[in-house]
């Protein structure tokens, strides 16, 4: 089976978000994807990988990149991306803008350096829920926006809490990921191999 995605044109993470997609439809085969810059080429690539696909890259033009992700049976892409363990994706929950009990101050220290270290991982979390204050980090002016941008960009899914947004009257300014329900956020958790408390 081939299948061809064209994301010329679109923004991370939207052509990580439309090869996850479609190589999910796809048993075994090859996804050529179009895209327009060497980031998203590189987004791409680290997609792949992470689903135990082989991957290859051609320059058509001068803004024209060729992504293609060959799916095999041994591919095993669920395995690949729960760490090769079987047991289900891992989920990371954000339930405040800061992290730990004592210091504020310091507790914003340490959420920021906990989420660029996600950033460094070889095995990345499958989502992100952010509930209550942890909200917060999703908008406008965060200190952990480029680094979600990242996590985003590399095929990690980011929820925000639609309830939490409105209680802090922040519904309009969620800069990364998307807006969900508590009905998600327990299924999400439910259906974890690991759950990683911030």
């Amino acid at each position: 089976m081939e299948l061809t995605v064209d994301a010329l044109g679109d923004k991370c993470p939207v052509p990580v978000v439309k090869a996850k997609k479609a190589l999910a439809t796809m048993d075994e085969g090859t996804l050529e994807v179009l895209v327009d810059n060497e980031t998203s080429v590189k987004n791409l690539t680290s997609f792949a990988k992470s689903q135990n696909c082989d991957v290859s890259s051609e320059q058509l033009a001068e803004e024209e990149f060729a992504v293609r992700i060959v799916k095999t049976a041994a591919s095993a892409p669920d395995a690949a991306a729960e760490g090769g363990a079987g047991i289900g994706p891992r989920v990371v929950v954000v339930p405040s803008n800061v992290m730990g009990h004592g210091d504020d101050e310091l507790g914003e220290v340490l959420v920021k350096a906990f989420v660029f270290a996600l950033t460094q991982q070889d095995d990345l979390p499958d989502c992100i829920l952010f509930y209550n204050g942890g909200v917060k980090l999703t908008c406008e002016g965060s200190p952990v926006l480029e680094d979600l941008d990242k996590l985003a960009c590399a095929g990690v899914e980011i929820f925000s809490c639609g309830t939490c947004l409105k209680h802090y009257g922040i519904e309009d300014k969620l800069a990364v990921g998307e807006v969900t329900n508590m009905y998600v956020i327990v299924e999400k958790q439910l259906q974890a191999g690991v759950v990683v408390r911030a």
